[in-house]
C-alpha cells in the first residue's frame, strides 16, 4: 500500500504542488498491484457518465444545446461550478499545505473562495444579460467584435493550456496507478474520455460529470471530517491541542530545546510561516482571487442557467459548496497531524510523509477507512481532474468555433450547423495536443501552471471584463491592448521569477523575486486599458463609448435579451 502511495505522489506535479519531475516513481507503476477497488469504483463513475453523456447527444441538436446544455437549475448549475473549480490539487494540496504548516496553508483556501462574492457581486448578473455562449460576448458587447474577440480567445486559449496540461499530467499519472499501464496508454485513455464527454454530449453532459464529481467529492471529504472529529471526541479544541501536542513531539525529536519546541509547535495555529514576504503574499492573493473571476471555464457556466434570477442562485450555491469544501480541508490538515504523524506507515524516520509531501489526505483515508475507502479517494481524484478537462476543453473549443470562427472570421452569419461542426473538430484537437502535452510535459516540473493559469486570467480576463461593463470610456482599442497588455507582463514576470527563471532554466537568482506577478500585472493592465481608451481618439471610440447606456441597461435589467443576441 505505501509503494502505491509513492505512486499517487506523481499525480501532483501534474497539479502544481510538487516541486520536482515524477520520473523516477513514474518507472515503478506496471511493477505495482492493482488497486481493484479504485478500479471497480472509477469503472462505475465512468459507466454512469458515460450513459449520461448518450441521454445528452440524445437531446445535443443545436449550436446552444452544445455551448449551454439547453438551461440547468442554479441549484444544479452551483454543483457544477464547485465540480468545476475543486480540483484535486486542492483537496490533496490544501490539505498537505495546512499539515505541514498550520493555519498558513489557508491561504490557499481563502483565496480561491474569496473570488467568488466577486463573481457575484460584480459579473454575475450581467454575464447571463449580455452573452449567449462566452464571456467574449459580454466583453465585446459595444465593441468591435474582430480585435475584443480575438484577444478573449487568445487569452482563453493560454489560460485553458497551462491549466489543461497540469491536469493532464495529473490524471495521466493516476490511471497510470491504477491500472498498471504505460503512461502513453495511461493519459491516451483520459483524453479519449474527455473527449467523449464534450464531443456528443456537449455542456450538458460536462455538466453533469462535473454535479456528479461534487457529489463524491463533498461526500468523501464529509466522511473524512466525521472520522478525524470521532477521533478527537468531535472537540475542535482538543483536536487544536492535540496537533500542537504532536507538532511539540516532533520539534522535541528533532533536537530542539523544551522552549523551541513549544514555540515552534504553537506557530502551526498563526499565520507567517508559508509565505514570510508581506508582497508575495499580496501577489499571490490577488492572483488566486481575482483569477477566479476570470478563468473562461468558469464564466462559461453562467450561460447554462435560463436567467439572471438562476446565474445569482448558481454563484450562491456554488459559493455554499466551495466553502464548505474548503472548510473541511483546515480540518482534515489538522487531523493529518494528529492521526498520521507518528505512524510508521505513513511518515519515515524525519517526519516526512511518504510517498510525497501532498500524501496527507491520502494517508488519512487509509487511516481511517482502509484500503476501501483510500480506493474511494483515488477514484474522487480522477473523477475531479476529468471534470475539470472536460469545462477547460469545452471553453476552449466555443473560444475557436463561436468567437473566432463564427464571430470573427465569419461576422455573426456562420451557420450553426457548420458551427457545431467546427466545435466538434476543434474538440477533437484540442483532445489530441492535450494528450501530446501531457506526454511532452511528463517529466516536467509543471508546478508553476496552475498559478500561472490564474495569474493569466486575473491580468488579462478580469481587467477587460471589470472595464467593459463598468467603465463608459472604455473603447475597442483599450479592451483589446490592454488585455493584452496584462496578458503579457504576468506572462514575462512568471518567466522571470524564481519558478522558471531558476527553478527551470537554471539560472543562479531571478529577475522578478516573486513567484506570483498579479500584484504588478492586474494594476498594469487597468492602466493600459485606462491609458489606451482615454488617448483613443478614433472614430470607433466615439461609437464605443455612446454604446455605454444600451449595453448597461441590458446588463442590469436584462431588457432585450430574449430574441437579441450580442452584437
Amino acid at each position: 500500500m505505501m509503494r502505491r502511495l509513492a505512486l499517487i505522489a506523481a499525480l501532483l506535479t501534474g497539479l502544481g504542488w510538487t516541486s520536482g519531475a515524477s520520473a523516477a516513481i513514474a518507472g515503478a507503476v506496471a511493477r505495482q498491484p492493482v488497486n481493484w477497488t479504485a478500479i471497480l469504483m472509477f469503472g462505475g463513475f465512468v459507466a454512469i457518465t458515460l450513459w449520461i453523456t448518450g441521454r445528452a447527444a440524445a437531446k445535443t441538436r443545436n449550436v446552444a444545446d452544445f455551448y449551454t446544455g439547453g438551461g440547468i437549475t442554479g441549484f444544479q448549475n452551483g454543483l457544477a461550478m464547485a465540480g468545476d473549480y475543486c480540483s484535486a490539487a486542492s483537496f490533496l494540496g490544501i490539505t498537505s499545505q495546512i499539515f505541514n504548516d498550520g493555519y498558513d496553508g489557508l491561504i490557499y483556501a481563502i483565496g480561491f473562495l474569496v473570488g467568488w462574492p466577486i463573481v457575484l457581486f460584480l459579473v454575475a448578473e450581467k454575464l447571463r444579460n449580455l452573452g449567449r455562449f462566452t464571456f467574449a460576448d459580454v466583453v465585446s458587447y459595444r465593441f468591435l467584435q474582430g480585435p475584443v474577440r480575438s484577444f478573449a480567445a487568445v487569452s482563453t486559449l493560454l489560460v485553458v493550456s497551462f491549466y489543461l496540461i497540469a491536469q493532464m499530467v495529473g490524471a495521466g499519472q493516476l490511471i497510470q496507478l491504477l491500472f498498471g499501464l504505460p503512461y502513453l496508454y495511461a493519459i491516451t485513455i483520459v483524453g479519449g474520455l474527455m473527449m467523449v464527454y464534450v464531443l456528443f454530449g456537449g455542456m450538458r453532459a460536462t455538466s453533469w460529470v462535473q454535479i456528479i464529481k461534487a457529489v463524491m467529492l463533498l461526500c468523501g471529504a464529509t466522511f473524512l471530517v466525521l472520522g478525524v472529529m470521532a477521533h478527537v471526541g468531535f472537540s475542535f479544541e482538543a483536536l487544536f491541542a492535540q496537533a500542537v501536542a504532536v507538532k511539540t513531539k516532533m520539534a522535541l525529536a528533532a533536537g530542539l530545546s523544551p522552549g523551541e519546541a513549544a514555540a515552534k509547535a504553537r506557530a502551526i495555529m498563526g499565520p507567517g510561516g508559508f509565505i514570510k514576504d508581506p508582497i508575495s503574499a499580496l501577489s499571490f492573493g490577488f492572483a488566486l482571487m481575482l483569477g477566479t473571476a476570470g478563468l473562461p471555464h468558469i464564466l462559461m457556466r453562467f450561460f447554462t442557467v435560463p436567467d439572471a434570477r438562476e446565474a445569482r442562485k448558481s454563484i450562491l450555491w456554488a459559493t455554499v459548496w466551495i466553502g464548505y469544501f474548503y472548510a473541511l480541508t483546515f480540518v482534515l490538515g489538522f487531523g493529518a497531524i494528529v492521526m498520521i504523524s507518528f505512524n510508521p506507515d505513513y511518515v519515515d524516520a524525519a517526519g516526512a510523509l511518504r510517498g510525497g509531501n501532498n500524501m496527507a489526505v491520502m494517508h488519512l483515508a487509509h487511516a481511517i477507512g482502509g484500503n476501501l475507502f483510500l480506493g474511494f479517494i483515488s477514484a474522487v481524484a480522477f473523477a475531479t481532474i476529468l471534470a475539470v478537462v472536460a469545462g477547460l476543453t469545452l471553453s476552449a473549443a466555443s473560444a475557436i468555433s463561436h468567437d473566432i470562427y463564427a464571430s470573427v472570421l465569419r461576422k455573426g452569419r456562420a451557420d450553426p450547423k457548420q458551427e457545431l461542426r467546427v466545435s466538434r473538430i476543434t474538440t477533437i484537437l484540442l483532445g489530441i495536443a492535450a494528450i501530446i502535452l501531457g506526454i511532452v510535459f511528463q517529466k516536467q516540473n509543471v508546478a508553476f501552471m496552475v498559478s500561472l493559469a490564474f495569474a493569466l486570467a486575473a491580468s488579462g480576463n478580469f481587467p477587460v471584463l471589470v472595464m467593459s461593463l463598468l467603465w463608459k470610456g472604455c473603447t475597442t482599442r483599450g479592451a483589446a491592448w490592454g488585455g493584452g497588455v496584462g496578458l503579457l507582463s504576468a506572462f514575462g514576470l512568471t518567466v522571470l521569477s524564481p519558478v522558471i527563471w531558476v527553478a527551470v532554466l537554471g539560472f543562479a537568482t531571478p529577475i522578478f523575486p516573486y513567484t506570483s506577478p498579479a500584484l504588478f500585472s492586474v494594476p498594469l493592465a487597468f492602466l493600459a486599458i485606462w491609458l489606451i481608451s482615454i488617448l483613443d481618439r478614433s472614430p470607433r471610440a466615439a461609437i464605443d463609448r455612446a454604446g455605454y447606456p444600451a449595453q448597461r441597461l441590458r446588463s442590469e435589467t436584462g431588457i432585450g435579451i430574449h430574441g437579441a443576441a450580442a452584437h
